[in-house]
């Protein structure tokens, strides 16, 4: 992990809730792999004082494209300082035939850049979207199977087919109720499979990380047997690993 900078080549607005910004980065930021994320401020402001978490979604003819929130202004030729790559890369199955994404109350970024590699591998990928976040998909590719919850619930069409077949699953929830997320989709797979095995349900944490590099502390997590860092142990944990309560 190192100290970089990068330069806004494009901003291109891709739904109604978010943009992707293109950048200009040295080689070595290419090569971030899906899990794994970039602290930045710009260059031109200390505002935040704190980083912001961007999560790379692709590579696009050498340039690496970052998802925004809509709400935030950003100008072609601005300069970001990078930190990264933050944390470790999902670990994948190597016998892999379906990859089921979840993103509850938030959007999907953080699971986004995994979608090239797994379609490419022909990997068959279902997204569900669930709680009260707004998100348009018409931009991610077609290759995706997209579901959307019933009523605000953690109920969807044929959920009890999609999570049978999926070899693995990957969780991102809202910060904000992060505890309670969790630890209710736990339970829902309970119900829904008689065993969550090892290596099958893995949960993507996307909390505040001020440092980035292990020292602060502050993404710590408790796992069965002690404690781990978001920064570098993560973001995605095992979920039978984790301590929910």
């Amino acid at each position: 992990m190192n100290e970089t900078q990068a330069i806004i080549e494009r901003v291109r607005r891709v739904n109604e809730t978010h943009q992707r910004l293109a950048l200009a980065v040295e080689p070595g930021i290419l090569q971030i792999k899906p899990g794994q994320s970039l602290l930045a401020r710009l260059t031109a402001t200390w505002d935040p004082y704190l980083r912001e978490h961007w999560h790379p979604v692709g590579v696009e003819k050498n340039l690496l494209l970052v998802e925004r929130p809509g709400s935030l202004r950003y100008m072609p030729g601005a300069v970001v300082s990078l930190i990264g790559p933050i944390g470790s890369p999902f670990r994948f199955r190597k016998t892999l035939r379906s990859v089921l994404l979840i993103a509850y109350d938030t959007d999907p970024s953080p699971l986004l850049m995994t979608l090239p590699a797994l379609i490419a591998n022909g990997i068959s990928v279902t997204l569900v979207l669930l709680g009260t976040a707004a998100y348009g998909t018409e931009h991610l590719p077609p290759e995706v199977e997209v579901l959307r919850g019933e009523n605000g619930t953690l109920n969807w069409q044929n959920r009890v087919t999609t999570v049978g077949w999926a070899d693995q699953v990957f969780i991102t929830v809202s910060p904000d109720d992060e505890a309670d997320h969790l630890l209710s989709l736990w339970k829902m797979f309970g119900d829904l499979r008689a065993d969550i095995p090892s290596n099958y349900l893995f949960a993507v944490h996307n909390m505040v990380q001020p440092c980035g590099v292990g020292g602060c502390g502050a993404c710590t997590l408790k796992i069965h047997g002690g404690t781990a860092l978001v920064c570098a142990d993560g973001p995605a944990f095992d979920m039978t690993k984790m301590v929910l309560t």
